[in-house]
């Protein structure tokens, strides 16, 4: 078994950037999901309420972002610096320190989901602890849902796509790792695993939800499909569920072709 892909959502919700090979932090990939939007309390949102958010495309460049939409100018965006002004915000039921990215950022999102809303960073200094029922005191991560990675096997999608009328592609599901499986939901039984020279701890699977029905190319709803589907056979005490969420025991360079090892 190996890595088949690879995958950073710099700012939460939208579009991800495939990589031939990424660098593993302690929190999660460098560069996923440091930035996030928020309404203006504070409260983050996502392609949940503004399914549109999927057609943002993100680049990564020397000190920030370039951001880019339909039918607008793009926008180049500077990573905060300590100085900057910095807010309180929330993530769930997790309140995190953040710096806010400006007032031009502000208004080009804005003006694209026709409400007030900021673009935040997380800065090294700004620590969000990983769910504590299934981690160490130490373990922390971005501002992803939950955790620092998510992974999602292909022979899953594939016992998925079976079921369906209209396959879909595994970007409805936005992993951070892709691994060529055997089997459909092997990685359910799997508790450590071992990528390249990293060690991952399998925390929990990851709940699914509405983003799922996400077209992430137009940004429009597409009905129930696939989450209808999955929720026929997927169903647990923690949801409906697809790929399981790791937690790494160092930092490093994982590649596209790394073997994956089963630990435990």
């Amino acid at each position: 078994m190996e890595v088949t892909g690879l995958t950073v959502y710099p700012i939460k919700s939208t579009r991800a950037i495939p990589l031939e090979r990424a660098h593993v932090t302690l929190r999660g990939f460098e560069h996923d999901r440091r930035w996030l939007l928020t309404d203006e309390n504070g409260k983050f949102i996502t392609q949940r309420q503004y399914p549109v958010l999927a057609t943002v495309v993100t680049s990564i460049v020397d000190g920030g972002l370039q951001i880019t939409r339909p039918e607008a100018e793009s926008l180049r965006v500077s990573t905060p610096s300590a100085g900057a002004y910095s807010s309180t915000v929330t993530v769930w039921k997790d309140d995190c320190h953040a710096l806010d990215a400006g007032d031009d950022a502000a208004q080009w999102f804005s003006d694209f989901l026709n409400m007030k809303c900021r673009l935040f960073y997380q800065p090294e200094q700004s620590i969000r602890s990983t769910d504590a029922r299934y981690s160490k005191p130490e373990d922390h991560t971005s501002f992803a849902d939950g955790f620092p990675f998510l992974l999602t096997n292909e022979a899953s999608l594939a016992d998925l796509n079976q079921r369906l009328t209209d396959t879909v592609s595994m970007s409805r599901f936005r992993p951070n790792i892709v691994v060529s499986g055997q089997q459909p939901y092997e990685e359910d039984t799997w508790s450590v695993i071992k990528i390249g020279d990293i060690t991952f701890r399998v925390a929990k699977p990851c709940s699914r939800c509405v983003m799922t029905t996400v077209n992430p190319e137009t940004g429009e709803k597409e009905g129930r499909e696939p989450l209808f589907t999955l929720a026929q056979y997927r169903r647990t005490e923690m949801g409906v569920i697809f790929g399981q969420n790791l937690i790494p025991d160092q930092a490093g360079i994982i590649r596209v072709g790394d073997k994956v090892t089963i630990l435990e």
